[in-house]
Parts: structure tokens; sequence; C-alpha cells
């Protein structure tokens, strides 16, 4: 199993390719290694996530709570991969605004499939600092999301120094310094 982080996104508008982009640039930073591989699902057999030991998975909320069109139709085949030794991170874009009883629900039910594959997540995020009404990503007691919340619409300011810190965080929790 491949030691380094296996990114996978769904982009549809390059917001969610761009924060895949700047994890990729920040872990290189915090590590001095080039250890994140970048695939887009579109472009990429998702069967490869089997080959990563650690995860990172990228989706965006469209609308009232659907999936991006690239996971949609990769989302049954996600049943198909075995992530009981893998250890995975999501992160989401959303519009807490323009979609406050869906925010970043794709984010949630990308994490409930990682799951329901095995494998061990890590890098929650606090949800202090949103205004929402609802959400699928929340963790058991609601105060965390259940990977890093992006709001490039409404918060792009904030983007750079959520991604610094998560990408610190889930480093410390994937063991790698």
């Amino acid at each position: 199993m491949n030691s380094n982080i296996g990114l996978f996104y769904g982009s549809s508008t390059c917001y969610t390719e761009m924060a895949a982009e700047k994890i990729r640039d920040k872990v290189q930073q915090l590590t001095g290694q080039e250890l994140v591989h970048l695939h887009n699902i579109a472009d990429d057999d998702i069967h490869q996530m089997g080959n990563y030991r650690y995860l990172i998975l990228g989706i965006p909320t469209w609308d009232y709570g659907e999936l991006q069109e690239d996971w949609e139709t990769q989302w049954e085949s996600i049943d198909n991969i075995d992530l009981s030794q893998a250890q995975v991170a999501v992160y989401g874009l959303g519009d807490q605004i323009g979609y406050p009883e869906w925010f970043q629900d794709a984010l949630g039910y990308l994490w409930a499939k990682a799951v329901n594959q095995g494998a061990q997540t890590v890098g929650s995020w606090p949800n202090q600092g949103y205004s929402f009404e609802q959400s699928k990503a929340l963790t058991e007691n609601g105060q965390f999301f259940v990977g890093l919340a992006l709001d490039d619409e409404n918060q792009l300011e904030l983007t750079d120094d959520y991604i610094h810190k998560w990408c610190g965080q889930i480093l410390n929790e994937f063991g790698i310094s």
C-alpha cells in the first residue's frame, strides 16, 4: 500500500480542484516532501483509492444537497473499494448563505461512504464561524463537521487559513510529520 497521500476530488467549477492544489502545496510546505498525488475522478480510475494508506477526498455540494456529477457517476463504484486499511480525511465546498438547509451535505454523504467501506476517518472541523440551518456533514454531537468545510462563495478570505490549519491537523492525525 502506497504511503503517499492520494487526493481524489470532483470539480465542476474548478473551486474544489483549486482547494486540492492548495492542500497539496500546503502539505508539501509542511513536510518538505511531495506526498500528495492529485486525482480528478473525472479523469482517473476511482479504484486507485485502494492503493493508498492515506486519502483526502474532496467534494462540493450542489444545489439542494446534491452530489457533484463526477462523484455521482462514480458513487456505486466506491462500494467495491476496500478502505479498511486507509485513513481518510474529507473536505467539501458549499454555500452556507444560498443553501443554508443543505450546507455541506455532500461532504457528509462522502464521509459516510468512506466509513461504510471500512475507512478510519480523521480531520473533523469546528462548525463555529459558519451560518447555516442544517447539514448532513455534522458529527454526532453537532459541534464539528466530519471534515474541512469551505465556502468560497461567502468566506473566500478564510480558505487559505483554514487549509493551513486543517493540513497540519490531518498530517498529525495521519502520523506524518
